[in-house]
């Protein structure tokens, strides 16, 4: 498994374990046992969590993560550590692209949907793993939205994403992550330019 995605699943699976299983998430509407079910039947219910993606099976998919999350909850926890030895997306081939932003978002899904939270300093080859990743999910976000925008993570070269950019959104690779998968408002970026359309891309619905 990828280094940075086997370890922020430990992380989170300890962390969902201490906070319990009602504790509140960044996810509208779920707890901490709905975050981890929906990870359990990412890992081992492809016909499940493709209506994620696909709206004609997201009642089907429903039905799959709330009888999951009836299980006991250690178990729901052991199951969110442990994958099984091959699915589509926790392979060795497949680990590192699906899960490494996947499992530092739910991450700070959990960590930052209390009261009292500060970003956690990441090391430079977790900055470089997730900012690989934002460059594909910003310029699918811009780009849908219509917006001409300069990217700039902490340490790497901006990415630009139209010849006349009308804002400037920086910050560290984790918080990028964070902002263009729809937690706009626990990201710390900074958007420079055109103060209409930071104030759009604040409030626009990012991710899937």
């Amino acid at each position: 498994m990828n280094e940075y995605a086997r370890r922020e699943r430990q992380l989170l699976a300890d962390l969902l374990l201490r906070e319990g299983p009602d504790a509140p998430t960044l996810c509208t509407g779920w707890t901490t046992r709905d975050l981890a079910a929906h990870l359990v039947v990412r890992d081992r219910r492809p016909d499940a969590s493709a209506g994620i993606l696909i709206p004609a099976l997201a009642a089907y998919g429903e039905r799959i993560r709330l009888a999951k999350a009836a299980q006991a909850y250690p178990e729901l926890i052991g199951e969110v550590r442990q994958p099984p030895v091959w699915s589509p997306v926790s392979n060795p081939l497949t680990d590192g692209l699906a899960n490494t932003m996947e499992f530092f978002i739910h991450h700070e899904d959990v960590r930052r949907a209390g009261p009292q939270w500060e970003p956690r300093p990441l090391e430079a080859g977790q900055q470089a793993a997730l900012w690989r990743s934002v460059k594909l999910t910003c310029r699918v976000a811009l780009r849908r939205l219509g917006v001409p925008a300069e990217v700039a993570a902490d340490g790497f070269p901006p990415l630009r994403t139209g010849d006349h950019p009308q804002v400037r959104i920086a910050g560290d690779a984790g918080e990028l992550a964070l902002f263009f998968s729809g937690r706009q408002r626990v990201a710390r970026v900074r958007i420079d330019g055109d103060p209409a359309v930071a104030d759009r891309l604040r409030g626009a619905k990012l991710g899937f």
